[in-house]
């Protein structure tokens, strides 16, 4: 699998992905440490790339384009140690096939694991809609 980790988390996270055998970049080895989100969805997009990240705009973003990729990893809840992180994205790749992983949004938190189908729906007061 080709992932894109963002520089919210430790370039230790793709160091890791790539002794377990997948092709995986940090956004600082990439040159895009000062790059805006849209930048890094486009660049994942291209090289097919799941992203991997902590921050919160990357759903919102994939939802309001309703787009169908870049698969993405989305650690919530606090702050994770770079051992912490390894942890719990093992156990979610172990959990969800590899190949589903470039359609589906994955949220990692604490507790739980979640997966969400791309494309989603825009939340609703993004959409214009009220109740």
């Amino acid at each position: 699998m080709k992932f894109l980790v963002d520089m919210p988390l430790s370039p230790g996270l793709a160091t890791w992905l790539r002794e377990e055998g997948h092709d995986a970049l940090h956004a600082l080895e990439s040159g895009l440490d000062r790059a805006s989100d849209a930048e890094i969805l486009a660049r994942a997009r291209l090289e097919q790339r799941v992203i991997l990240t902590a921050d919160l705009d990357y759903p919102r973003l994939l939802a309001l384009t309703g787009a169908v990729g870049p698969g993405l990893i989305l650690f919530r809840g606090g702050n994770y140690s770079e051992e912490e992180a390894k942890l719990r994205l093992a156990r979610a790749l172990k959990a969800i096939p590899l190949q589903d992983l470039p359609s589906y949004v994955v949220v990692i938190e604490k507790g739980r694991i979640r997966r969400r189908r791309l494309p989603m729906e825009p939340p609703e007061a993004e959409r214009g809609e009220s109740r």
